[in-house]
């Protein structure tokens, strides 16, 4: 009995838990279309100022991939009020950290300051939407930057090339077909006209979202939102185009060959819906399944009981419009390609035509609940997710209610969704080759 009790007030601990991690944020939306979200955690002095815009690589013209990217490098250039090269020595002689990435879908900008930077942090958001200074110097230095990039993280990085690969064989119409870096020929053709124009159009205030998070006063922080984001002119309206694929209904076969490996792998992947779907949500359980952690299924069986791969692994690359969900193996010794890609064959087999154990589907379960807790634990995390659920989702208040969607899913939901987007005919299978005269004897 005092057992039975223990367990219950843990369970009820963890539900309180849960429930006291609630973030609680504020929203307003400017004259000139910026929404604004402000999420008040007075933890630690510290202040988040982050802006996402809604352009990515699929935003681009298939001439000029790589834009959204090389704009990632190019708007800490300077502006009209910031000297060129003293952007990052402003933020660090403040005390500061800033960063910024893009993906297909979005690009985003953020520095972490001591709280008492707020109005700092808005400035230079404010600055690098308002007065940027786009010249040729600028451009000519960040295209180098851009190609250093690509040599280290894709064209001299083993296995580097395999998601660009598996872009262009599942999309033929989407811009997803191509990768963030984009290619190199087109950043060197375009002129600088093109770069000020793609600059004219995406980062306006109606197509962006600012978050502040962390240890502020909201009265002071909107006085000064407003003071420095409120005098931008609104850009006009952006139109998007909708690309839709035709399922894929027999298997696609490709091979690649990357001169800088000598094992070959294997490459699995199949097409799927919209991050914003609860299908993508259970695919999102089923990686977590199949190969999160030495425990998981495909690596319990490929790599520790029958030694046959040397990694193996399941991800769903979720995205706006599609995703795309991935399982690969790199085979160890005498073993092929062909048994890993069977081996795996046979997991997802046992997920389509059966239920996952319940101690299984518990696991899961404490993984995702772990999940939530750690990610409301983390302001710059929850800047992050603000800005995304607003801007790519629509819905801000899924940084709350997200958890209650994947606590939803059931052992039948990972059956269902297994048996409808996992299947051998809908799929990519690429094989992912050293040249002959590197291959591994």
């Amino acid at each position: 009995m005092k057992k039975s009790l223990k367990v219950l007030g843990f369970f009820f601990l963890f539900g309180s838990v849960v429930n006291a991690q609630k973030v609680d944020f504020q929203e307003l939306t400017l004259d000139n279309g910026l929404h604004v979200i402000l999420h008040q955690d007075k933890s630690a002095p510290v202040i988040i100022t982050s802006v996402m815009y809604h352009v990515g690589a699929k935003d681009e013209n298939p001439q000029r991939t790589g834009f959204a990217h090389f704009f990632e490098h190019l708007l800490f250039e300077g502006t009209k009020n910031i000297g060129r090269g003293e952007w990052m020595k402003l933020v660090s002689s403040n005390g500061g950290t800033n960063n910024a990435n893009t993906t297909d879908d979005r690009t985003y900008y953020f520095e972490v300051f001591p709280s008492n930077n707020l109005e700092l942090g808005l400035w230079m958001e404010s600055e690098r939407l308002m007065h940027p200074v786009i010249n040729q110097i600028g451009v000519d230095t960040q295209n180098e930057v851009v190609k250093e990039e690509k040599r280290l993280r894709y064209d001299n990085q083993p296995y580097g090339q395999f998601l660009a690969e598996i872009k262009r064989h599942l999309f033929k119409k989407h811009p997803y077909r191509w990768t963030t870096i984009g290619a190199m020929e087109h950043l060197d053709a375009a002129t600088l006209k093109e770069f000020q124009e793609f600059n004219a159009k995406f980062y306006v205030p109606n197509n962006a979202v600012l978050v502040v998070a962390g240890d502020f006063e909201f009265d002071t922080a909107v006085k000064w939102i407003k003071q420095y984001f409120g005098p931008i002119k609104k850009g006009a309206n952006i139109k998007r185009e909708t690309f839709v694929e035709e399922p894929i209904m027999e298997t696609i076969k490709a091979t690649f060959e990357d001169p800088n490996i000598q094992i070959p792998a294997v490459f699995a992947c199949y097409r799927t819906p919209s991050m914003k779907t609860r299908d993508a949500r259970v695919l999102d359980m089923i990686s977590t399944y199949l190969s999160n952690g030495k425990s998981s299924k495909l690596y319990k069986k490929m790599v520790d009981d029958e030694k046959s791969a040397l990694q193996v692994g399941a991800f769903s690359f979720s995205q706006e419009d599609y995703g795309a969900y991935i399982l690969f193996a790199v085979p160890i010794g005498t073993n092929t390609t062909e048994s890993m890609l069977t081996d795996i064959d046979e997991e997802i087999n046992k997920l389509q035509t059966g239920l996952i154990s319940e101690k299984d589907f518990q696991k899961l379960q404490n993984i995702y609940e772990n999940k939530f807790v750690n990610n409301v634990a983390n302001v710059e995390k929850v800047a992050e997710n603000l800005a995304a659920f607003y801007l790519l989702y629509g819905d801000v208040n899924l940084i709350n209610n997200e958890a209650d969607i994947y606590r939803s899913i059931t052992r039948e939901d990972i059956k269902e969704v297994a048996k409808k987007h996992l299947n051998s005919n809908q799929r990519l299978v690429l094989d992912y080759i050293a040249p002959k005269d590197n291959a591994k004897n």
